[in-house]
């Protein structure tokens, strides 16, 4: 095993272990921990990235010492370097018609930019299972809750950044007869969705075995939709999460161009193997650079976060040459 490191403006930036894995990790993971969060918490873990000019948020999901998990923000001029805010910014709805299907908590945000306005689909908690809930915000610091835009068991939801055919898309996860497998869906208003159809499965004896769900918002490039996903395979000692990619067609998103049959990221690490939720790496999300480098943010054990980056046309390249040899 050996580490190459790369020089940044701010000095080391990324490194790489062993040549096992396609993305490279940025030398400073992990990039926020528990000990980052201005108040009291378990950890912080699944945040979702998104850019505004100059500026870089992530949507952080915490879980306090209660046990159930809120969402709180973290502000950075460069992507690498992170402060988040004193308190948190949006909480489990204390009453309402939202507040018996958060009771457990809300969870795993992933953020769109749409239209102006910035969307998040998040999973909202309860006894009566997970569902996917649908909020909006203009400025990180009011967040209108817009909806409740599925069935309980069902999760993993992101939203494309534009329209196809005049209809908003959607990636999601629900779960049948065991097996969690990525659809696509379409929506005139974004309350009510249908055309409902598969996109991605699990493959028996691969990486990605057990469930697949989608992880980033999906990147519009001239070969079809980007999709950064998870796949998970069960072991004896548990599921192991890991990333792989997938090309979607860009006017009909439930064909699948190409897929990539091992994963770019794995967890290799202590800080991705050792956690309240050992060996998981869990993309949630990516920034696209002007120069075309993928900042790529995800959980660590359910711990901690992380950054790993890639350049764009070498993920399309991981895609289409791996899908080619498989």
């Amino acid at each position: 095993m050996y580490v190459h490191e790369t020089q940044g403006a701010g000095g080391v930036r990324m490194e790489t272990y062993g040549g096992q894995d396609y993305m490279e990790r940025y030398a400073g993971n992990p990039i926020i921990t528990a000990d980052d969060i201005p108040f009291t918490c378990n950890t912080v873990f699944n945040a979702s990235p998104i850019k505004r000019g100059d500026e870089y948020y992530l949507l952080l999901r915490v879980e306090g010492q209660h046990g159930y998990s809120l969402f709180a923000l973290a502000r950075s001029e460069d992507g690498y370097d992170w402060e988040v805010d004193r308190r948190p910014v949006m909480v489990p709805a204390p009453e309402g018609h939202f507040s018996k299907y958060e009771e457990a908590g809300i969870e795993d945000p992933r953020l769109t930019e749409l239209d102006g306005s910035i969307y998040i689909v998040y999973t909202a908690f309860s006894g009566y299972g997970p569902v996917m809930t649908l909020a909006r915000t203009d400025d990180f610091e009011e967040f209108e809750r817009l909806g409740i835009i599925s069935e309980p068991g069902n999760k993993d939801g992101v939203l494309f950044p534009k329209r196809v055919g005049g209809y908003f898309v959607r990636l999601d996860r629900p779960i049948g007869n065991e097996v969690g497998c990525i659809w696509v869906s379409y929506s005139k208003d974004l309350l009510s969705w249908g055309q409902s159809d598969v996109v991605v499965a699990p493959r028996p004896g691969h990486w990605d075995s057990y469930r697949v769900g989608a992880s980033a918002v999906p990147i519009k490039t001239d070969e079809g939709w980007l999709e950064i996903y998870h796949g998970t395979k069960m072991t004896s000692g548990g599921p192991i999460y890991r990333a792989g990619v997938a090309l979607l067609d860009l006017e009909n998103p439930s064909r699948v161009i190409a897929r990539s049959a091992v994963p770019v990221l794995a967890p290799r690490m202590d800080y991705e193997r050792i956690g309240d939720v050992n060996n998981v790496v869990f993309v949630s999300g990516a920034i696209v650079e002007p120069d075309g480098e993928v900042k790529v943010y995800y959980g660590a054990a359910d711990t901690s976060i992380c950054m790993a980056s890639m350049s764009l046309d070498k993920l399309i390249e991981v895609g289409l040459r791996e899908t080619a040899e498989a």
